[in-house]
């Protein structure tokens, strides 16, 4: 990695920079409550890329996130009159189980907004960790529309809002995370080279600036984003925030339309020492499976962007490189999905609609003659049968290498029955599959 420029840019005259003395503060606010997680060693990882990765285990918080951090420092701060209030926030899940666990632990009533796509682990781990001190309240089909919502409420009820990444206040417990790296880092005698960060709304990344900035501003930091959902990217690109018009709401805890105004002019004034990367959900996928299989780490999609991220990366023999494991909220009954997205990413799995013709022995013909010996159907589905001359199946093939898919495509070209292979991303395919 290159070294980056050590000057920080003033931020506009009405937002306070964030310092590295602010999220110091914020780490003896929230030491009686939340514990350091561990910054492990990843001896695959660093094999696999030539160099020292270390994972920041956010995923064993008590919630299961970092999203702890900033949830916990913002109403901390609140006068005696705003907790009797009351207090609304909006999630998709984690900085949700967050404020649940805050309003717990320090007697305070709370209505937290969620998307309808918010998995029910999420759902489940929210009323347990609030209990009778957190009503949840499912709306909307984005994280944008659930926080209308409690915005809406807020301004009709004088309850505050606890914002999930677009507020001084959060950004500075998130920066909290880096404070940790680093003095981890330093009882092992060594430095960051590049700390790795998830991005969804942009409180992270923002706050991991800003600590970095002040106190090792050598270090490199890379925020990912999924390709679906890359708002940071677009609001860098166009100079300000941009609504996207559509996301992929896959990856929940990073699925957001819109980055936060304070976490975009953060990240702004430090836009020279940042790195921005997207990654798709495939990707994303085939790393959760991998820290699974191989670490024993159970990461949600969003936690598992920094790993995805390393093979996007040029990295330098034995440098050393801090990925961010934000969180492990991960719904168990989405691995079936993870498998499948996995699968398809990695050039194994395909999907083609075949014309059989009807006549006796044509699907004896395609086994034997078209697939190859490691190819396997894993999904066959008459579509329609209503044609005297032919039949049309939905076949799913998994193949035994990615290198198997041209050999087959060309046996495919030279029958005689008739397929078209259907491409991620078409709506046919989006339809069909």
């Amino acid at each position: 990695m290159t070294d980056h420029a050590l000057a920080v840019p003033a931020l506009s005259s009405d937002l306070e920079p964030v310092r590295a003395a602010d999220i110091q503060m914020a780490q003896a606010r929230i030491s009686s409550v939340i514990a350091p997680t561990p910054l492990q060693y990843c001896p695959r990882l660093s094999e696999e890329t030539g160099v020292e990765i270390y994972l920041k285990r956010e995923d064993l918080q008590d919630v299961r996130s970092y999203k702890i951090r900033g949830a916990y420092n913002n109403v901390a701060q609140l006068t005696e009159e705003q907790r009797a209030a009351g207090i609304v926030a909006a999630s998709a899940g984690n900085h949700a189980q967050g404020v649940a666990y805050v309003c717990r632990a320090l007697g305070i009533n709370g209505r937290i907004y969620v998307p309808n796509q918010t998995p029910k682990q999420k759902l489940d781990r929210i009323r347990v960790h609030g209990r009778e001190f957190v009503d949840v309240v499912v709306t909307g089909n984005s994280f944008d529309e659930a926080a209308a919502a409690a915005r809406d409420d807020a301004h009709r009820t004088g309850a505050t809002l606890v914002e999930p990444f677009d507020a001084r206040d959060t950004v500075v417990g998130q920066g909290t995370v880096a404070a940790e790296i680093l003095a981890q880092l330093s009882t092992l005698g060594k430095n960051a080279d590049a700390v790795v960060v998830p991005v969804g709304g942009g409180g992270l990344i923002a706050g991991v600036l800003s600590y970095l900035a002040d106190m090792a501003p050598h270090t490199a930091v890379i925020g990912v984003e999924p390709t679906s959902a890359a708002s940071m990217k677009a609001a860098l690109d166009n100079d300000g925030p941009v609504t996207l018009e559509t996301i992929d709401p896959f990856i929940d805890g990073a699925a957001v339309k819109r980055i936060g105004d304070v976490n975009y002019r953060i990240v702004d004034a430090n836009r020279s020492r940042l790195h921005m990367l997207t990654v798709s959900e495939g990707a994303v996928c085939t790393e959760m499976l991998g820290l699974y299989q191989s670490e024993g780490i159970v990461a949600e999609p969003a936690g598992a962007l920094s790993v995805a991220a390393l093979k996007e990366l040029k990295l330098r023999p034995g440098e050393v490189v801090v990925c961010i494991i934000s969180g492990g909220n991960n719904d168990v009954l989405r691995y079936a999905e993870i498998v499948e997205r996995s699968l398809v990413h990695r050039g194994l799995k395909h999907y083609f609609l075949v014309d059989f013709p009807q006549e006796p022995g044509q699907l004896k013909h395609f086994l034997s003659e078209v697939l190859g010996p490691h190819d396997d159907i894993t999904r066959f589905e008459y579509l329609k049968r209503n044609n005297r001359e032919t039949g049309t199946a939905l076949v799913g093939l998994q193949l035994g290498s990615a290198a198997d898919l041209e050999p087959l495509l060309e046996r495919m070209r030279q029958s005689r029955i008739h397929t078209q292979q259907l491409q991620p991303g078409t709506p046919e395919y989006d339809f069909l599959v």
